[in-house]
């Protein structure tokens, strides 16, 4: 990778990053930066346009959008990071046992693996949540649930990869156990594939969730997210634009961030191990 590459990755990466850890900081500071009380209800100043005292508006109950929005983002952004970290694991495991298995084994996980991603994962959610009716904790097992698929393709490519690498056979061949070789040798080089994956799926699930909550099975009010808030303004659109705007926005720009640091950690080389 020449050093031109390089920067222009870094240009790519820095500003995607910055952006995700100030919201990230903004969203678990959220009830010291909000202006308002999460729940403070101001019935004389319902779907106020934005102005000095409300920077976002306010909703149809009179409640501060902008102190919705950073509300909504500790739930968005918990969804989504930890249904990715969990669909990670899962992926992690189902992939490396099916590259250091493989025969039979590595037949019928691939098999499931093909199954699960041949149905809509969308409308199977909206079906489980609609039948389940999920608080978050449940919402986030579901999301995790069916996105795990993906990255146990990718880490199994890795693993039968690496497999036949000299330092992988050298292990094998000094008594090293199969499972010795898969956390110590193995697992350490997918990282950087894992790592890329984890990212790009942490934007799919703020997205789904917010797709999710804007139909009406995800979030239930009067917890905020950002897909309800949208949920909730779909109606006043016209009228008020800045309920829809403002949390459109935040779920845009996140997701892209997300896309952007993921693709820049895609382009990195990985380590040669000895």
């Amino acid at each position: 990778m020449t050093s031109s590459t390089r920067t222009l990755d870094a240009a790519r990466l820095s500003p995607a990053l910055l952006f995700l850890l100030v919201l990230v900081a903004a969203a678990v500071a959220a009830p010291v930066l909000a202006p308002f009380a999460a729940d403070a209800v101001d019935l004389a100043n319902r779907r106020a346009a934005p102005s000095a005292t409300h920077w976002f508006g306010t909703d149809e109950l009179g409640r501060d959008v902008l102190t919705r929005v950073l509300t909504g983002a500790r739930v968005s952004l918990a969804i989504g990071l930890l249904s990715a970290i969990a669909s990670a694991g899962v992926g992690t495991l189902a992939g490396s046992v099916a590259g250091m298995s493989r025969g039979w084994v590595d037949d019928l996980l691939m098999r499931v693996t093909d199954a699960m991603l041949a149905i809509p994962r969308l409308p199977l959610l909206m079906l489980a949540a609609a039948v389940v009716q999920p608080g978050i904790p449940a919402l986030i097992v579901l999301v995790a649930l069916t996105g795990w698929m993906e990255t146990a393709r990718v880490v199994r490519a890795d693993v039968l990869s690496l497999g036949s690498r000299d330092f992988i056979q050298a292990a094998h061949a000094m008594g090293a156990t199969p499972t010795r070789v898969l956390l110590r040798h193995l697992l350490p080089a997918v990282v950087p594939t894992l790592s890329v994956a984890t990212t790009l799926a942490i934007g799919r699930a703020i997205l789904l969730e917010s797709t999710m909550s804007f139909f009406g099975v995800g979030v239930q009010p009067p917890t905020a997210s950002w897909g309800n808030m949208l949920y909730q303004a779909q109606s006043t659109m016209s009228s008020e634009p800045w309920l829809a705007v403002f949390p459109g926005v935040f779920i845009f720009a996140t997701v892209l961030a997300c896309n952007v640091v993921g693709d820049s950690l895609g382009q990195v080389p990985r380590r040669q191990n000895a």
